[in-house]
């Protein structure tokens, strides 16, 4: 796309990742060594300008019935439960028996680790607050579904996927767990992920745990959900729940939202609790919203949204925090909007992207915004190995805080964890090992200069001399790049291939929002863009977002397909 305002015109350049782990390939003790989380995996390109192979024939989609509630938004739900025409129970009982037909059977894509043997009772006192004349909000009677690292002190197990966690007890629900309940909503299950967030190999494979197995992309059932938060968006994707609740470190929310054509929003560090969740980094974990439309991430947002005692973090949000994220939902958002384009580092790995990314822009154009192409982060190239090196650091401090609190466990520390695997390495183990967890526990405590002044540059150069340098100098709202690659074949033998990028590091390390939407598709294969703002920038990022999304609506519900439609369009939008 042409510069509409900028001094650099230095040509777009192209990189090339090598399985960044998070995405990232860093290069730790003289070797490519692959981060965490859900850039693991997440993104290898599709190719070039290559040629085209002959065209295969069309792949069969698995069987998925009908569904009555496909694409209902939170919206529609509760104008269905407000006229009569469904009950919370009746809504909670479809999205069962879509789960029964489709998780395990049909398409079995394996989306969803555990059900919730309380679900039905809880929508029942829901109906019954309704039928009394109280409705707690827009949450009320809602089905939601939340990640397998987030704790509910319940029937349901919280094991980060990990069969070491298995008969654990946590002494209380998470805070994300709690607000969803005090709104009203509908704990349905607990998701499949990455095990323990994706920070345990080198070689790992997206959407695979030891207690779960492994989830499938719902677009095309041999690709990779991404991850961490596979389940979470895979199961969304699929219409398992109205929305879900993911968590990221790098990537864990915003690359399987992508992948699997949905609105993701990771929040500034800080605005959501972490109290409760299994950690990685308590620098960079939060929690988010996996929804099908912004309107319905903006509402699950202000649900989970809120200081809390327990995490101090969230002190820094006292004045930051929107009662109600729906009030940004705007339209006309990008009218008068400036939108910088990160092109270097982020773009050029794909063709295909990089043509849905000016299409995007194209669109945010004609609805009025002003397109600063390209406004680069400076900083971009320098983010990655020091990340890994703090959250290497982080992982084993707040891991062994964690687990201590458990009222009950197999395990207390990561080595007991590192112990256990070993011990069950034909369950645990079978495709790939856990040199990152061995790596961290190596690691020293958090009082050590090195670790702090590590930590320190990464800030700096993610935050006050990447992202805030570049709104400032450009006068930015929003910074958009592609969120990723399509998504990659699913290769347990090898791990998560590399050969693409994704936009996920710089608000990732600085602690800033990052909101991914439905940009089209590949082939079939989602695509997503991506909104990155300064710190509490969410109702900003929420009105361009949605604006973006009413302009295009590309989202459309998966077809189950064995593997990708190779006869479709390159680019194609919709």
């Amino acid at each position: 796309m042409a510069n509409d305002e900028s001094e650099d015109t230095q040509p777009h350049s192209s990189h090339d990742f090598s399985r960044r782990g998070f995405l990232g390939a860093v290069g730790v003790a003289g070797g490519a060594l692959a981060l965490g989380d859900g850039k693991l995996g997440r993104l290898a390109a599709l190719g070039g300008a290559s040629a085209r192979p002959a065209v295969p024939p069309t792949p069969p989609a698995r069987s998925a019935a009908p569904f009555e509630l496909e694409e209902a938004t939170i919206a529609d739900l509760q104008q269905g439960m407000a006229s009569g025409k469904y009950t919370a129970r009746a809504i909670a009982e479809r999205y069962l028996a879509r789960i029964d037909e489709m998780d395990k059977r049909g398409p079995a894509i394996n989306q969803i680790i555990e059900l919730n043997p309380d679900a039905l009772a809880i929508a029942d006192a829901m109906d019954a607050e309704r039928k009394a004349g109280k409705v707690r909000g827009p949450m009320h009677g809602i089905p939601v579904l939340i990640k397998d690292n987030i704790a509910t002190a319940d029937r349901m197990q919280t094991t980060a996927g990990s069969l070491a966690l298995v008969g654990s007890k946590v002494p209380r629900d998470a805070f994300v767990a709690q607000r969803l309940r005090e709104a009203g909503a509908v704990i349905l299950g607990k998701t499949n992920l990455s095990e323990w967030a994706n920070f345990r190999s080198t070689h790992s494979s997206s959407g695979w745990s030891g207690r779960g197995g492994l989830s499938r992309n719902p677009y095309a059932l041999d690709r990779t959900a991404s991850g961490s938060s596979s389940g979470s968006g895979g199961a969304t994707a699929s219409n398992f729940a109205a929305v879900a609740i993911g968590t990221e470190t790098d990537g864990s929310i915003t690359s399987p939202a992508a992948a699997c054509s949905l609105v993701g929003i990771k929040p500034t560090v800080g605005l959501v609790s972490r109290a409760g969740i299994v950690p990685i980094s308590h620098t960079q974990d939060t929690a988010g919203p996996m929804a099908r439309t912004v309107a319905d991430a903006a509402a699950l947002l202000s649900a989970i949204s809120g200081v809390d005692a327990r995490d101090a973090a969230t002190a820094r949000s006292r004045g930051h925090v929107v009662a109600d994220y729906t009030k940004s939902l705007d339209p006309n958002g990008l009218r008068g909007a400036r939108i910088g384009v990160a092109r270097e580092h982020y773009t050029g790995y794909n063709t295909h992207t990089d043509k849905l990314l000016d299409a995007a822009l194209a669109v945010m154009k004609a609805q009025g915004a002003v397109i600063v192409d390209p406004a680069n982060i400076a900083t971009a190239k320098k983010l990655d190995a020091d990340e890994f090196e703090v959250l290497m650091w982080e992982f084993k401090t707040d891991l062994n805080a964690y687990l201590a609190e458990l009222t009950e466990s197999p395990v207390r520390t990561l080595a007991d964890v590192i112990a256990f695997n070993a011990k069950n390495a034909a369950k645990e183990m079978p495709y790939f090992g856990q040199e990152i967890m061995e790596q961290s526990q190596k690691k020293g405590p958090l009082t050590g200069a090195k670790y702090k002044a590590i930590l320190a540059k990464g800030k700096r150069l993610a935050g006050a001399q990447g992202i805030d340098a570049t709104i400032a100098k450009y006068r930015l709202d929003a910074i958009v790049a592609p969120t990723q690659a399509p998504p990659v074949l699913t290769d347990l033998v090898n791990g998560d291939p590399g050969g693409g990028g994704s936009f996920t590091s710089p608000a990732a390390v600085a602690g800033y929002p990052h909101v991914t939407v439905p940009a089209g598709y590949v082939f079939g294969l989602p695509v997503g863009i991506s909104f990155v703002g300064g710190a509490w920038s969410e109702a900003t990022l929420i009105k361009l977002a949605y604006a973006y999304e009413q302009a295009t609506k590309h989202r459309r519900p998966p077809r189950f397909l064995t593997t990708a439609d190779l006869r479709r369009e390159e680019g194609a939008t919709d």
